[in-house]
């Protein structure tokens, strides 16, 4: 990775999410008084005497515990020391020093990382209260109180933290990583085929709806080329999306949509293509977004001969808008097919980079204005001079003609068409803006 990582870990309430949320400069975490609300590792960008650097926000560790999804948020926490480069331990100062306090600071002294200890809830400025030094028996050295609520100390903590940075040198370049968005409804997959792709259990996987909380990234690197994978919470339609906490999980995951090069649409292969789906689908259409349409589970469809056919034609007519888009039919369980995505990413994520010399943009043009004429309206007729590409993901195209309300959707998608049957552009929308000649907005 480009930047330095900084995990942020501690038992369950210390502050850890709020916290997050003040060196992010804005709510990314969820704040809920709710032990085990911060289900997986979040990730953000923050940035310190002029070094930006990775903030990653943990689940609450609890190391003695039966619960099976506190057990996998302690697996999570654990992948986020082994990747951080500087970890900051939080306790809190009102509840004081706790045995569970102690079992993280062990767990902690394993992992042979700078660890440095911050003492959270430590409202008032001033010196701060006796009762602070109870936390040097932890053995953690340094004690760094901080107010994640009113920002107090944490400049002191922000310098030391910045002290244990590695050099840029020492740190690979990924910022020509491609950025994977994997979003859909609840349940359908979208954990288990990260995991699949990655081999390793990097998020969360279980039947309970809203477990996966919120946009997770994930780093990963396959025959040189870099990729970020970002799993979303499950996106529910809005009328039963009554709990607070899943609000902020929707609308981070509509904000993972649009921080994405290409979307993995997932559908549930026993439900066909839902409402909810064309929802999701259409978001990012809407956006721009190179995608790619991943039916899960076919495993556990019933076959005969042209069913897979016959599937694929009813995905496309009720996913009409996105005629565009590949459909791959894969299992997450089995690992059927999984191995095409990355040839499908990589590739619509080039088709969504295409750019087209104007000279042959208009060549093409001039030849599909000559096959089909342009609409015309009380006598008057549309005349486009002539295209150009005014940019990529997706691919963007201006229009200049004579009167802009002449041009019918119908002719719009007569030219992307014709753009498609030219040069390609698979698995991405087409974006026009029509201008009348002269215009300069």
């Amino acid at each position: 990775m480009s930047k330095p990582i900084v995990a942020i870990v501690g038992r369950p309430n210390v502050g850890k999410s709020t916290f997050f949320n003040y060196l992010a400069g804005r709510r990314i975490s969820i704040i809920d008084d709710t032990p085990g609300v911060t289900r997986d590792r979040i990730y953000a960008e923050s940035e310190w005497r002029g070094r930006k650097f990775t903030i990653i926000d943990t689940g609450g560790i609890e190391p003695n515990t039966d619960d099976y999804i506190k057990q996998q948020m302690i697996q999570q926490a654990h992948i986020a020391i082994d990747m951080a480069h500087v970890i900051i331990m939080l306790v809190d100062m009102k509840t004081g020093l706790t045995a569970l306090d102690e079992e993280v600071a062990n767990i902690l002294r394993k992992a042979d990382k700078p660890v440095l200890l911050a003492v959270n809830k430590v409202d008032n400025p001033g010196q701060p209260p006796a009762d602070i030094y109870e936390f040097y028996n932890l053995g953690m050295g340094e004690i760094y109180p901080i107010s994640s609520i009113h920002g107090l100390g944490i400049g002191e903590l922000l310098d030391a933290v910045y002290e244990h940075f590695p050099s840029a040198e020492e740190l690979s370049e990924d910022e020509d990583a491609i950025k994977v968005a994997v979003i859909g409804r609840p349940n359908v997959g979208k954990s288990s085929i990260i995991n699949r792709i990655l081999g390793e259990e990097r998020v969360i996987v279980s039947d309970i709806p809203g477990t996966t909380r919120d946009a997770i990234d994930t780093h990963f690197e396959v025959n040189g080329k870099r990729y970020v994978f970002i799993d979303t919470a499950g996106i529910r339609r809005q009328s039963r999306v009554d709990d607070e906490i899943e609000k902020y999980s929707v609308l981070r995951s509509w904000a993972a949509v649009d921080r994405a090069d290409v979307c993995l649409i997932m559908l549930d292969a026993r439900d066909g293509v839902t409402e909810q789906d064309t929802r999701i689908a259409g978001y990012a259409h809407e956006q721009g977004k190179a995608s790619i349409i991943v039916v899960n589970k076919w495993d556990l469809v019933e076959k005969q001969t042209g069913t897979l056919e016959e599937y694929r034609k009813k995905v496309g007519q009720d996913l009409e808008y996105m005629n565009y888009a590949p459909i791959v039919f894969v299992s997450a369980k089995t690992g059927q097919r999984v191995h095409r995505l990355f040839e499908l990413i990589d590739y619509v994520f080039d088709q969504a980079s295409l750019r087209i010399q104007t000279g042959v943009l208009n060549d093409v043009l001039n030849e599909a204005i000559a096959m089909v004429q342009p609409p015309s309206d009380k006598g008057k007729r549309l005349k486009i001079y002539y295209m150009t590409q005014t940019g990529i993901r997706p691919p963007s195209f201006v229009l200049f003609v004579n009167d802009a309300e002449l041009m019918h959707y119908s002719y719009e998608r007569y030219l992307k068409n014709t753009l498609r049957s030219n040069f390609g552009f698979e698995g991405t929308p087409i974006w026009f803006t029509v201008r009348e000649k002269g215009d300069k907005t």
